[in-house]
């Protein structure tokens, strides 16, 4: 993934499941899809699992990025690679094995990511970040869609893109939570470079229109960088 152009990523939980093959028909525009995996324990609301992310993985050609928002990664992590995950994010803060769940995803053949909560420090990263193809950093606390943009996770983009920059390292920077065509411009402008848009896609009556509008905000924001 390259660091600079801007992705964007419709997030499944978004969509209306009585009719999910016309729901990811309409955003086939998009660059990959988000699929968020939540288990009840590590968040507090319960989503999908491994049947489902076969069934995406069937109706769509773009990649999938699995967000594991799983307590138990280390256990879990393989049945998703098993499934179709192209990219597959864990969560930093429920694991003391990341380097190890990193190897496991690349050695399969797909793209590592590790996210980050919002109250989590992005200096955590630094010893694994020249080992990551993605850092997905939460700008909402994790568990619900819909819920407002944390400010404050704009100075985490600008540090983490320093980090990357000091290590010569070019990571994707994906943000979730909270990201519409208004505020892409800024986020992107911060470090961000795959946005995961779940209400301001799926929520519209033309999808293609909303991702083209919020790529093309991210886009331009990507001038503003320091």
């Amino acid at each position: 993934m390259m660091n600079d152009e801007i992705r964007v990523a419709p997030s499944v939980l978004s969509a209306d499941f009585r009719r999910l093959a016309d729901e990811l028909a309409d955003v086939s525009s998009a660059d990959l899809l988000h699929y968020d995996v939540m288990d009840g324990h590590f968040v507090p609301n319960l989503s999908f699992g491994i049947d489902l992310l076969r069934t995406v993985k069937s109706a769509t050609e773009l990649p999938v990025d699995v967000h594991l928002m799983i307590s138990n990664p280390d256990e879990m992590v393989e049945r998703y690679l098993d499934a179709g995950a192209d990219v597959v994010s864990f969560h930093y803060e429920a694991t003391s094995h990341a380097h190890r769940l990193v190897s496991l995803i690349k050695d399969r053949g797909a793209k590592a990511s590790i996210a980050i909560n919002p109250a989590t420090p992005v200096c955590l990263l630094e010893p694994i970040l020249c080992e990551l193809d993605m850092v997905l950093v939460m700008t909402v606390n994790p568990g619900f869609g819909g819920q407002r943009f944390i400010e404050s996770s704009l100075r985490k983009l600008r540090r983490l893109r320093r980090m990357c920059d000091e290590q010569g390292v070019s990571p994707a920077i994906e943000v979730d939570g909270g990201i519409t065509a208004r505020n892409a411009a800024e986020v992107a402008a911060a470090g961000a470079s795959v946005l995961v848009a779940g209400s301001s896609v799926f929520g519209t009556a033309d999808r293609s229109a909303a991702i083209a509008a919020i790529r093309a905000s991210g886009t331009s924001g990507t001038s503003r960088r320091a």
